[in-house]
């Protein structure tokens, strides 16, 4: 299996991140694995990379209870930023909420792929590396 570029977490939980990223590397998921804490400073990241014309991450791990902006808020934003290449950009919803009103809205965003729950796991993780195709 061919390991992603570049992948994304945007996420407020240290321990989760640490954990996913410890999974991550264990299972070569990923070269680069870059870290948002909340949905607005993930929309600033990813606009600086548009601005210089750098390439936005093939995956997406978004949580959807975080302070400041949350997932949902993110997904609104994102989905609407200028020279977007978020059909290049796989998105998976992380959270812990079984929440069916969540599993619901998901389907409102056509660049979100699947909803995990959380924690992940390297299976989760094979599962995605398995499914893409670039």
């Amino acid at each position: 299996m061919k390991s992603i570029s570049t992948c994304c977490i945007i996420d407020d939980d240290p321990i989760f991140i640490y954990g996913t990223k410890r999974i991550m590397k264990e299972i070569d998921f990923a070269k680069n694995i870059i870290v948002y804490n909340n949905g607005q400073e993930a929309l600033d990241g990813l606009y600086t990379m548009i601005k210089d014309e750098e390439s936005l991450p093939e995956v997406m791990f978004l949580d959807l209870n975080m302070p400041i902006m949350d997932g949902w808020e993110f997904l609104d934003e994102f989905k609407n930023y200028p020279n977007n290449t978020s059909k290049k950009t796989i998105i998976y919803i992380i959270s812990s909420s079984v929440d069916p009103r969540d599993l619901e809205r998901v389907k409102d965003y056509n660049q979100v792929t699947n909803y995990i729950l959380k924690p992940i796991t390297p299976n989760d993780l094979t599962n995605i590396l398995k499914s893409n195709k670039t």
